[in-house]
């Protein structure tokens, strides 16, 4: 299971936040249709209604009723990531140890009630959470709310589970990196950020989750489960008056035992040249590719329009860059662009794969596509698609009850609130020619670009120093390049 909640957590942090399905941030499902464009009737959509409550130990609740089918979603998220962590990886392992069995349950015993029940219980860590969450028919909310809370606050001592776990997880991270996509993001982050926190790996490394001990984990999960430092979302079918007396019960007992310390975060790295890792996979027979550097915070108020520029550079099918590199010159099977926000920093990447023996051309062709966005911009036309599509696909990112729980989850760590998600078909009408130029010379990293390439380093290197200086590492060796 945890490398499945593993994989998860990897595809929703890094992949899944590529700008164009990424900002998965901002809408829900439709209410009512009418007009908002000249262009396409793509319905008014709004925040569906909430409650927000707070019981005294801190512990903040975000309920939201949503009766059409008769399931429950629950999502608690606590406020600790890879940024927090002590050891490579403590917050992933920690995060994974909570299934490891509870309350004086096993592992086992906890998996065969929720199989039973037809439901499903998942842990994960990124960058700035850590989440559980659960997924069950309401007619089961009395049994799994209390598993649920007994899950998140006593998970069990269990040495022999523990080290299953960490050997498992250990050989997961080698399987990973038989697959370059899988992770080419993580060698990307530690390339920009370096040894800040925001270039830790989630996922941590062999030798440091070969170190971890038990203790690490049960330190992490004091100093950082805390009701102070927790949110839980509940969507679904269920009677708020109800629910809010089932979750008084379940967790108005918790209680915060440390005084919380959030880490200060350094200042970010200045990237004043560019600057290549190329990290040698010796049986590669083509070259993954990343290209990009800083992008947004989470917060930054063109993030809407960004998602529309973005969209024509790489976020769709139809976007440049996949016209370029995989319809018009056959060179991969799929180019993509997009922007990876943080609470207080974000990256931007174009990403890509294609054989060894035109690696230089894909790159020079991306590198060229990415370029009209200065040199030729955006016309009306294709400005007005852009628009129409990113509010076609607004809608179906928000209709199911884990989509909008995680949406709250969203609300709660990153602190937007409704007028992003109630304003964004406003924002997305209101874009014009002149903002997209502006939007472009001010976010999209135009010098000193950086580049992690996995490949055979043999027979790419040369064209690898064509871009930058370059750093060799070995993809076999622990960690993410440095």
């Amino acid at each position: 299971m945890s490398r499945v909640t593993q994989i998860f957590s990897q595809t929703r942090i890094v992949g899944a936040l590529l700008l164009a399905g990424s900002l998965t941030l901002a809408g829900c499902a439709a209410t009512q249709k009418h007009a908002t464009s000249s262009l396409v009737d793509t319905g008014s959509f709004s925040m569906p209604a909430y409650e927000k409550f707070t019981l005294d130990n801190g512990l903040s609740f975000y309920l939201m009723p949503q009766t059409e089918v008769p399931l429950v979603t629950l999502n608690a998220m606590v406020r600790a990531g890879a940024i927090n962590d002590t050891k490579a990886g403590v917050a992933h392992m920690t995060s994974q140890w909570l299934l490891l069995g509870s309350g004086g349950k096993s592992k086992a015993e906890i998996e065969q009630t929720v199989d039973s029940l037809g439901a499903s219980l998942q842990a994960e860590a990124g960058m700035e959470g850590s989440y559980l969450s659960a997924d069950f028919m309401a007619k089961d909310t009395d049994k799994m709310l209390p598993l649920f809370a007994t899950v998140l606050l006593s998970p069990n001592f269990d040495y022999a589970e523990f080290d299953k776990l960490r050997e498992r997880e250990v050989a997961g991270l080698s399987q990973d990196k038989e697959s370059p996509r899988a992770v080419i993001g993580r060698y990307f982050n530690k390339l920009v950020f370096g040894t800040h926190p925001y270039g830790n790996a989630a996922s941590g490394t062999r030798e440091s989750l070969a170190g971890l001990s038990l203790s690490q984990l049960r330190a992490f999960h004091k100093s950082y489960y805390q009701p102070q430092n927790t949110s839980i979302s509940v969507v679904g079918d269920f009677d708020p008056a109800q629910m809010k007396a089932r979750l008084k019960k379940a967790f108005a007992g918790w209680k915060n035992t440390r005084e919380l310390v959030q880490p200060e975060l350094a200042q970010l790295p200045s990237l004043d040249k560019s600057r290549v890792l190329l990290v040698d996979k010796g049986d590669a027979i083509e070259t993954t590719f990343l290209i990009g550097g800083p992008g947004v915070n989470r917060s930054n108020p063109d993030y809407v329009g960004l998602t529309v520029v973005n969209t024509i550079l790489g976020g769709r099918f139809t976007s440049w860059l996949n016209d370029e590199l995989r319809v018009n010159s056959g060179l991969t099977y799929g180019a993509r662009s997009g922007f990876v926000p943080y609470a207080h920093a974000g990256l931007f990447q174009i990403s890509t794969f294609t054989k060894q023996a035109s690696t230089q051309e894909a790159i020079d062709l991306a590198l060229k596509t990415y370029a009209r966005l200065w040199q030729q911009g955006i016309d009306q036309q294709t400005l007005d698609s852009a628009k129409a599509y990113v509010k076609g696909q607004f809608p179906p990112k928000f209709e199911t009850s884990g989509q909008l729980a995680g949406l709250l989850s969203d609300m709660a760590l990153y602190g937007f609130d409704d007028s992003f998600i109630n304003e964004f078909q406003a924002k997305v009408d209101g874009l014009t020619l002149d903002e997209t130029r502006r939007l472009v010379n001010t976010y999209f990293p135009q010098h000193n670009l950086q580049y992690v390439l996995i490949g055979n380093a043999d027979k790419i290197a040369k064209i690898a120093a064509k871009y930058g200086e370059v750093t060799r590492v070995d993809i076999k060796a622990a960690g993410f390049g440095g």
